[in-house]
């Protein structure tokens, strides 16, 4: 199974990181790519694909809560970055309406400073969207045709965001938020019109610990992905194993694993 987006250079795996990614070996996730959210981020999940090379990958790029930090010097990272095989897109990147830790201007300007290195370097996009919609789609609409290809990771919002995704013809990477009850059970009819081939899945960890899992943990590892694709496959009425096989040929396919 791959993991998606894992963000392992969070400081709660700082103590027990080697047994984070064992554990995800043994569960049967065999391959993780490490998110970067910014500078300092995404260098250190390249230096954890040096580390853990038979099993990590890693994106570059700037979260819009850190959109603020964008600069010249982050511009020169992601090109330099990028250029290694194990750095598979360009990302975290995107618009975040929802806190707005970043101001809005300065999203957007990060937002498309990053869509223009994709365009130039032909590498994926890893895209954030929370309460952003209308901005966001309309940003990627203009650009889509120059993008090789891009995801809209840890979805979460309504059908009309989905449907136009999926008419642009972005993958969807789905987390544990279906596997909540309180703000998830909207994702659980979502879910069955996502395209075979434009549906991954991931943990987003240590955030969005599935909370049907009833763990004593708020932190949640890529162990638990195996558990996630068993709710999607069951809400989707597929075969596990089928379902395992599908998403893992999509994400190799899409990075370029």
């Amino acid at each position: 199974m791959i993991d998606i987006g894992a963000n392992l250079t969070h400081d709660s795996f700082n103590k027990d990181r080697k047994q984070v990614v064992d554990n995800a070996i043994d569960a049967g996730v065999t391959t993780m790519i490490v998110t970067g959210s910014n500078q300092e981020c995404s260098q250190k999940a390249f230096e954890l694909t040096q580390e853990y090379s038979e099993s990590l990958y890693s994106t570059v790029g700037f979260h819009p809560h850190h959109a603020s930090e964008y600069t010249g010097e982050s511009e020169d990272l992601i090109l330099e970055l990028i250029k290694h095989d194990k750095v598979v897109a360009i990302g975290e990147t995107g618009l975040d309406y929802f806190r707005d830790i970043s101001p809005r201007e300065a999203q957007v300007f990060s937002f498309e400073q990053h869509i223009k290195l994709a365009i130039e370097t032909g590498a994926p996009l890893f895209l954030h969207q929370r309460d952003a919609h209308e901005d966001f789609y309309a940003i990627i609409k203009e650009n889509r045709d120059k993008i090789s290809n891009l995801v809209v990771h840890c979805f979460t919002d309504n059908k009309k965001a989905l449907f136009d995704y999926i008419d642009l013809d972005c993958h969807i990477g789905i987390t544990g938020w279906i596997c909540d009850e309180r703000r998830g059970l909207h994702l659980r009819e979502l879910v069955k019109n996502i395209p075979d081939n434009r549906l991954m899945i991931e943990t987003d960890s240590p955030y969005l610990i599935p909370r049907d899992l009833k763990l004593k943990t708020r932190r949640n590892e890529p162990k638990n992905l195996p558990h996630i694709a068993q709710v999607i496959s069951k809400l989707r009425e597929t075969n596990l194993d089928e379902f395992i096989n599908q998403t893992s040929l999509v994400s190799h396919k899409f990075f370029n694993l």
